[in-house]
């Protein structure tokens, strides 16, 4: 238990110093909490001696309100430490995560992690700050106050003292099994509530599909069958920590009915005084309040540690590597370059030995059958993953050895798939380039052809859209996106053939922002329409991760090869001619 309690120490940093001084004040706490017992054991005492006065009982009334009065401060001001310093230390836990998220490679984001990222998030971070640190120090007070009320046995008598240690021990003893009982469950708890995660994020992402082929049944009871797993497991976790607790609660009463019949005992046979036998009974049925008390909160302590368990699996997964120190130079090297360059997903090569350059101001069109590697191979000049072997060099420089920040400089991206955050037309163009002036960012939206439409918008340029552009068409957030990109003015623009899967009045807007956006670029298109790539200056066809033939368009059709035969089958489906 101790060890769950230094687990949150250790990441506590700068906040650590509150937290222990939460800790002292509640130890102060539960001193001044034994003061009415010590009290009136005095004042018993007095009675028995006859000694007792007016006056002495005044000013212990007077002592009795003074105690529960400071009690009441220091309760107080260790909440105000330890609870403040809970939500400041995960504040700063959850821009640590940002900070890490935004370093892992994008394979992470693509094997089912975004549940869990989720769940870490607004689950196990949040149930530690609201629920753990809130008793911490209490908890550390618990097991101070238990010492004290063993000490004070032993002042009664040493039989006494030691039945009470015998006592504890026997709790902490069961309380151990409990925690260890406590632990499992608690990881299988968090791991329910993960799933459950990815399940409604799933069902909420997918709910227009699922309207659309009348799967609400069907997908409802997939999301059901999450909710009716979470709540088992965590009656499971109930019905296992209960036994446990009721041993507990069990040990504490008989332990509590032992001493009671060892003190009358030692009464009995005169080994102690009626004083001390009275105050024995003042003390009894707090004796051991203290260690049940801990144990009463062990089970938060559990799921808190199998919630630190998750969030540092999310802080050990592997960064990309960002120790590069070089500055990019001019150079007579090609502006991209692959060689070699061999990449593993799940220890399995999927894209072998691609090797091809382009120049500055060139267009580089990568096509092929789905799956064949693509986008992969475009994902990997922004470092989105790392490459098994080989070498790609941005102007004869390996990208690994450039800060990461200075690699995406150079880099602009437009995919078919476009995200927009909540927040103004104007802030979400503006991310391309944060100091752009208010002047710059309207000249990039009229750029993009967006500018007219954004007019239109209640607010204008102050509308807020809806998270991921949802109050937007997908051709007006493709406008938006590519004004971001213009606004950016990357050298080098990797382009996800942005009208694949839009409307023809969009197309032709999407087309001449793309334009803009690619005057004196270098292209990395991954094309799905062949007429759009027919004047490229270097087509290169990927089958099964490897390149099965590359050249411009003349080359390409005189070989007769997969692009002859992609391009007269696209002709056949859609008349195209070349």
């Amino acid at each position: 238990m101790t060890g769950m309690i230094k687990r949150i120490l250790d990441v506590s940093g700068k906040y650590k110093g509150r937290i222990y001084g939460a800790m002292f004040l509640s130890f102060l706490k539960g001193i001044f909490m034994k003061m009415p017992i010590i009290l009136m054991y005095f004042i018993v005492t007095a009675f028995i001696d006859g000694t007792v006065t007016k006056k002495a009982c005044i000013y212990a009334a007077i002592a009795l309100v003074v105690s529960v009065g400071i009690q009441a401060i220091l309760q107080y001001l260790a909440d105000r430490l330890q609870s403040a310093a809970g939500y400041m230390i995960f504040a700063d836990m959850r821009m640590k995560l940002g900070e890490h998220l935004r370093r892992l490679p994008m394979g992470y984001f693509t094997e089912g992690n975004i549940g869990k990222i989720s769940s870490v998030l607004s689950t196990d971070m949040v149930f530690i700050e609201e629920n753990c640190m809130m008793v911490l120090a209490d908890m550390m007070s618990y097991l101070f106050s238990q010492v004290i009320m063993i000490l004070f046995m032993f002042f009664f008598d040493w039989r006494l003292g030691i039945a009470s240690f015998a006592v504890t021990g026997c709790m902490i003893l069961l309380g151990r099994r409990m925690v260890k009982s406590d632990l499992y469950h608690s990881g299988q708890r968090q791991e329910a509530s993960e799933i459950q995660t990815q399940a409604v994020l799933d069902f909420t992402e997918g709910i227009g599909i699922i309207k659309t082929y009348n799967l609400l049944g069907d997908k409802s009871k997939e999301l059901t069958k999450s909710f009716e797993n979470n709540c088992r497991v965590n009656l499971g976790f109930e019905k296992a920590h209960m036994p446990f607790s009721m041993g507990v609660f069990l040990i504490y009463g008989l332990g509590t009915a032992f001493i009671l019949a060892v003190s009358s005992l030692l009464y009995a046979k005169d080994f102690i005084e009626l004083n001390f036998f009275i105050g024995i009974l003042l003390c009894l049925f707090d004796l051991f309040v203290p260690i049940k008390s801990f144990y009463d909160q062990e089970a938060r302590l559990t799921v808190m540690s199998a919630c630190m368990d998750r969030i540092e699996d999310v802080f050990n997964e592997k960064q990309l590597d960002d120790s590069g120190t070089q500055v990019l130079t001019g150079s007579n090297a090609p502006e991209i370059e692959y060689k070699n360059v061999t990449f593993a997903y799940n220890e399995k090569d999927v894209l072998k030995n691609i090797s091809f350059s382009a120049d500055k101001g060139t267009m580089t069109a990568l096509v092929g059958p789905s799956g064949g590697g693509k986008s992969t191979i475009a994902s990997l000049l922004p470092r989105f993953w790392d490459i098994k072997s080989g070498e790609i060099m941005l102007r004869g420089t390996d990208i690994r050895k450039l800060p990461l920040s200075t690699l995406m400089d150079n880099i602009s991206m437009v995919f078919q798939r476009v995200y927009l955050f909540q927040d103004t037309v104007y802030n979400n163009i503006a991310l391309g380039r944060p100091d752009a002036t208010h002047e710059e960012i309207i000249e990039a939206a009229k750029k993009a052809r967006c500018y007219d439409f954004i007019m239109e918008l209640p607010d204008g340029f102050d509308t807020v859209i809806g998270e991921g552009g949802a109050s937007l068409s997908g051709g007006q957030a493709q406008r938006i996106s590519i004004a971001r990109c213009i606004l950016k003015d990357s050298p080098i623009v990797i382009l996800d053939e942005a009208t694949a899967s839009v409307d023809a009045d969009n197309e032709s807007y999407i087309q001449q922002a793309i334009s803009e956006l690619c005057k004196g670029k270098t292209l990395l298109v991954i094309a799905h329409r062949l007429n759009t790539i027919a004047g490229a200056d270097n087509i290169i066809v990927i089958k099964d991760g490897q390149i099965a033939e590359s050249g411009d368009h003349n080359d390409l059709m005189q070989k007769k090869g997969v692009y002859h035969y992609m391009v007269n089958k696209r002709a056949v489906s859609t008349g195209w001619k070349n």
